[in-house]
Parts: C-alpha cells; structure tokens; sequence
C-alpha cells in the first residue's frame, strides 16, 4: 500500500464538476492499492498518517519553525482519493504498466477501511469517488510531500 501525503491549505476533489470532498488545512492522502495488501497495511498507514507531524510549531518560530505538530493538533483534515497509478511502472516503454494495482474489488474496501481508520483518529476525512474520473484541486502547503509505504 502506497500513500503520497501532501500538506494543504485547503484541497477539493470533484466527478463531473460536482463537488464531493472538500478540505481546509490538512492532508490530501492519494491511496494506492497493490496485490497482497490487508487490513493490516491499511490500519498501519492510517495510524502513520495520522500521527504524522507535518505542521510548523508556531512556539519554535525562532528556531526555524520545526514541524512539531500532527493533523489532530492543528484542527486538520483528510482529502482521501484513491489512486491506482501509484503502482504504475514505465521503466519499458512510453505507457506505463498498471499490473501491480490491485483489482477494484480488492483495493475499494482497503480504501474504505483506511478511511474508517483515520475516523477513528478523530480526522474529518473527505473522499472522491472510487473508480472515477475526478478533479482534484491542491493548494500544497510548504510544499510538503512525502511518500509512504507499508
């Protein structure tokens, strides 16, 4: 299971022009699925995620302003959109190969749960819609970008 986590202003993702997750400040957490992925890597990332601190510490301003504090201390959200082509592989050729996403039937209720997780945090978690064509709109903090893997 593969998570890029960027650290937002505010994001939103919407299908066909019509709104379905919003957030302010937080976390967009583009989720990839693979092949032997369980419950336990979802429930893993999730706790990872959430108690990752990624925002400055306002008090440490005049020591570089060291990121100190989590999702749950500044009042963040999650913006969760499920992303299959963080598995994608073009090292042969010009079109990458999927192969190593696992299948919707698989990947969709590891993405649920992970969200379920998150919930449990305490996390206001947002969603787009799985499987679909969606836009989605970053306004990245920083920036900060970090890709995780369990």
């Amino acid at each position: 299971m593969r998570a890029l986590v960027q650290r937002v202003s505010h994001a939103r993702v919407a299908v066909n022009d019509e709104l379905t997750g919003a957030i302010g400040q937080g976390f967009v957490v583009f989720l990839g699925v693979t092949h032997g992925d369980t419950e336990a890597e979802a429930a893993w990332l999730a706790n990872k995620i959430a108690g990752l601190r990624l925002f400055e510490d306002k008090a440490l301003e005049d020591k570089g302003g060291k990121m100190n504090l989590s999702l749950a201390d500044v009042g963040g959200a999650v913006l969760l959109v499920s992303q299959f082509t963080l598995y994608g592989d073009a090292a042969r050729g010009r079109r990458p190969s999927f192969t190593a996403a696992a299948a919707p039937d698989v990947a969709e209720p590891l993405v649920e749960l992970f969200a379920a997780h998150l919930r449990r945090h305490g996390l206001q978690v947002e969603t787009g819609v799985f499987g679909a064509h969606m836009t989605v709109e970053i306004h990245n903090d920083g920036p900060v970008t970090l890709l995780l893997e369990k």
